[in-house]
């Protein structure tokens, strides 16, 4: 009121409600400057050299938003002085963005980043004449033109990543050339030509991350952009390696790109920043980046970088991120030397050795997960007073860990999957007071450790894969009640019955591969994942499941559970991906309430007591993959009707009471993504299904190549098949894993050619049918087959040569038939035993003990040599074959 204050600074003050339109905060009209923006990201923020701060990216935390609700009208009507206005991380989602375009003509800073704004955003804000400062970043629904006609503008600073504000790239580079700070990450651009890059020759710090770049990185038009010290170029599509020191140069300093065979510029020594991060980039990481004086921000994760890591000469160095690559050899020393480092991603690569002392007392963040090292883990490690993520986990690490008290700071920990042994007896109650994620699975740990009582915002818990063999303790059940997102307990030998779970916020429960007992335990209602499989819980599935609104995982499977399956799934239709009840007690009929639009992948009810027919609803799950309801009491024809389904991988009918012929499918395309279709043990009569054979896309021609499995982030697809006359159980499914069993019903007539089409089988059985005829030659066209079981059908002749092309066949059983003649020697066929072929008296040859006669031997290659002859006086030997084949042996 005295007309003193002309600047108000109220940033991250966690204000909250709404500011009343009587607020003396408009009367402010000498105020020239007005800060309420927060600038807590949820990690700890990173300093730009040029001001501002960046979200850390190990960091996965969404920004706060302080809920304001802004009268911005007056704001702009009584702030006629203010320059300087920071919105930053208000939510101004209500708010629309032409408020704006009255702010006072004084203006020079904008900030309104992260405000969730929708809309159209003013051009006219971008004509102020003192404006200098715009960032309009991270608000994905805002729109807008940044202006094209040409006006004096001392614009040094514009951040428009992150909306769909359109610029014309051609424009902005000709006639903003004052421009120091230029940010377009995850933009999509009008004329993006980067060669006019070189007439913003200010530039000091450019972002233009997460676009569509692809090629080679244009090193000559970067490196010649004198001033630039801050360099992200992350989430393109950049290939191809960095460019070299030329050696030819008298001055060691100008680099050379060895794919263009030209000199591109000079070693920017001026860099500070570099992010390359998320790119295909590949080759080693060159030395001249280590030698960078001023190099304090270097992240290349996520490329294909390979060879060792270079050593560091820079004293200044302070985050090194390296994740995600091929990178082997030993960390150099350099590294652990660095005195001012405070954020190391080293994970997801090939190192090896022993991590030794660091230097740096600043350690904020540490990651070194999924390599290969060794030995002990440093004692300084756990005296770091600063360090909040500490991740050492899928190493060799090995000894005993014994916690001190110093991490104060400690916000993650994940020291999972190695051989270590830890000790709690130097930890007190209140440890860590702001622990917020611990993972210390697979660490040999017999017990709970106890100090976790005083981690009232623990969001995350694993102690998976462990020797804790005791009831889970009240205190446990009573833990972070309005904070614990995230609960492993799996793979541990936990016993006695699960009380009431209380968690608010839960949305992963994992209890799986225990000894629990009791009445299933059903979470809150916010839980998406739940797995109970491999415990001993009894009963009915309690009602309250179906309150379970965002379901999307629900693996029950290996229990004693009973009664029927609620009728309620179809409360789950929006959600619920996976439900698997394999291997209880279920009875009744599978309910016929699948609704449309659901996103059911996975329905597993093998290994129940289910009766009655296929429920029609079926067809409204079009994103079903796995459908597995073998060894059930089901009762119904083969459902053709399910050929429609675009997406399903996987057809499981099993030891039902399937009955009837397959008749003609009614798609075009029927079951065109099917990889494996087991009908066996039932009661299915008539001919094969030649005309489903002719159309099975998916195994005519398989497109998967390599180690690919069925299945997503928290769930891997399991199936139980016979292969190679055992049950298997497949914990993870190959996408290439493509089989067909018919076996054990009463299938008639022969086997048809057509089937060779089906070029990437890898196991067929037709065993225990009434199959009759010779087998197809062209079988031996089918590269892939592992196995083939034709035995106990009423199969004749003579088994093909052209069978031993298969070298892929490790199990071949045509025993019980009525196969004659001599059996195909090498090859595989070197391989099988006695046991292939018992039960065919007209067999002979190696490895039955009965030897083909001599004339038997050579009768058909005598028939060979004279066939030319004989055939010319016009007799031909095929029709005397057929009857020597049939009558003789």
């Amino acid at each position: 009121m005295t007309g003193h204050v002309i600047g108000l600074n109220l940033g991250s003050g966690g204000l909250q409600g709404n500011i009343h339109s009587n607020s003396s905060l408009f009367s402010l009209g000498h105020l020239k400057r007005l800060d309420l923006s927060s600038n807590d990201f949820g990690g700890s923020p990173i300093p730009s050299k040029f001001g501002g701060f960046w979200p850390n990216p190990f960091r996965n935390f969404p920004p706060f938003h302080l809920g304001f609700t802004l009268s911005l009208n007056r704001i702009v009507q009584n702030l006629t002085n203010l320059r300087e206005l920071n919105l930053d991380n208000v939510d101004m989602l209500s708010v629309v963005p032409d408020s704006f375009k009255n702010l006072s003509s004084s203006l020079k800073t904008l900030e309104l980043s992260w405000c969730n704004l929708q809309g159209k955003f003013p051009e006219s804000i971008f004509h102020r004449p003192n404006l200098r400062l715009v960032d309009l970043g991270y608000n994905y629904n805002l729109t807008g033109y940044f202006p094209e006609s040409n006006w004096s503008s001392p614009l040094e600073m514009l951040d428009l990543s992150h909306t769909r504000i359109s610029v014309d790239w051609h424009h902005l580079t000709r006639n903003f050339k004052s421009l120091r700070d230029l940010s377009l990450s995850n933009y999509s651009f009008v004329g993006s030509y980067l060669a006019f890059l070189a007439n913003l020759t200010q530039i000091m710090r450019l972002d233009l991350s997460y676009n569509s770049f692809g090629g080679q990185i244009p090193w000559s038009l970067f490196l010649n952009l004198e001033s630039l010290v801050e360099l992200y170029l992350s989430g393109n599509n950049y290939v191809g390696q960095f460019p070299e020191v030329d050696s030819n140069s008298t001055s060691n300093s100008s680099l050379y790109d060895f794919s263009k065979q030209q000199l591109v510029g000079h070693i920017p020594r001026q860099l500070i920043t570099l992010f390359l991060d998320g790119n295909q980039l590949n080759g080693t990481i060159p030395s001249w980046l280590g030698s960078l004086p001023s190099l304090e921000l270097l992240y290349l994760g996520s490329n294909q970088l390979s060879g060792n890591i270079i050593e560091f000469q820079s004293r200044s160095l302070s985050w090194l991120g390296l994740r995600n690559n091929k990178l082997d050899g030993l960390i150099p020393r350099s590294i652990f030397e660095l005195e001012n480092l405070h954020y190391l991603d080293l994970s997801s690569n090939q190192l090896s050795g022993n991590i030794i002392e660091f230097q740096s007392r600043s350690l904020s963040g540490l990651y070194l997960s999924d390599n290969k090292l060794d030995g002990l883990i440093p004692r300084s490690i756990f005296e770091l007073e600063k360090v909040m993520d500490l991740d050492l986990s899928s190493n060799n690490l090995s000894g005993i860990v014994e916690f001190g008290s110093k991490l104060q700071s400690l916000l993650t920990l994940n020291l999972s999957f190695n051989y270590l042994s830890l000790s709690f007896n130097h930890l007190s109650n209140n440890t860590w007071p702001q622990l917020f994620s611990l993972d210390l699975s697979s660490c040999n740990i017999s017990e709970f450790p106890y100090f976790l009582r005083a981690a009232p915002n623990l969001d995350r818990l694993s102690l998976s894969h462990n020797r804790i063999q005791a009831n889970i303790p009240k205190w446990l059940l009573d833990l972070g009640k309005d904070s614990l997102g995230y609960l492993d307990l799996s793979h541990n030998s936990l016993t006695g019955t699960v009380g009431p779970l209380r968690w608010k916020n839960l949305y992963y429960l994992d209890l799986r591969n225990n000894s629990l007992q009791g009445e299933l335990p059903i979470p809150s209602p916010s839980t998406s994942y739940i797995f109970i499989s491999n415990n001993q819980f009894t009963g009915e599935i309690p009602p309250t499941i179906c309150s379970l609104s965002s379901l999307q995982i629900l693996d029950l499977s290996n229990n004693k559970l009973s009664g029927k399956i609620h009728q309620c799934i179809e409360n789950f239709s929006q959600s619920l991906s996976v439900l698997n009840l394999r291997n209880n007690q279920f009875h009744g009929v599978i309910p016929d309430t699948f609704s449309e639009g659901n996103v059911l992948r996975n329905l597993d009810l093998n290994g129940n007591q289910l009766e009655g027919s296929l429920p029609q609803s079926l067809l409204t799950c079009r994103e079903l993959e796995v459908l597995d309801l073998g060894n059930n009491k089901i009762e119904d024809t083969f459902p053709n009707w399910l050929e429609s389904l675009p997406k399903l991988q996987v057809l499981i009918l099993r030891s039902n009471k399937f009955s009837g012929e397959i008749c003609f499918p009614k798609t075009k395309f029927p079951f065109q993504k099917l990889h494996i279709i087991d009908l066996s043990n039932n009661r299915f009569s008539g001919l094969l299904p030649t005309k489903y054979f002719e159309n099975l896309t998916a195994m005519i021609n398989s497109q998967e190549h390599g180690l690919k499995y069925m299945g997503g982030r928290y769930y891997q697809d399991t199936v139980v098949v016979t292969i190679k006359g055992f049950k298997i159980e497949m914990k993870k499914i190959l996408t290439y894993f493509i089989i067909i069993d018919f076996s054990n019903n009463t299938f008639r007539g022969e086997i048809s050619s057509v089937i060779s089409k089906l070029k990437s089988l890898k196991g067929l059985n037709f065993s225990h049918n009434e199959l009759a005829g010779t087998i197809p030659p062209s079988f031996g066209e089918m590269n892939n087959l592992e196995w083939l079981d034709l035995s106990s059908n009423k199969l004749v002749g003579d088994i093909p040569e052209q069978l031993v092309n298969l070298t892929s066949l490790s199990k071949f059983n045509v025993s019980k038939n009525q196969l004659v003649g001599p059996i195909p020697r090498g090859k595989q066929f070197d391989t099988f035993e006695n046991d292939s072929y018992s039960g065919n008296t007209g067999l002979c040859g190696l490895p039955l003990s009965k030897t083909c006669s001599a004339p038997h031997q050579s009768l058909a290659s005598s028939f060979q040599q004279e066939d030319d002859l004989e055939h010319g006086n016009g007799f031909d030997w095929k029709v005397v074959l057929m009857g020597y084949a049939s009558g003789v042996w």
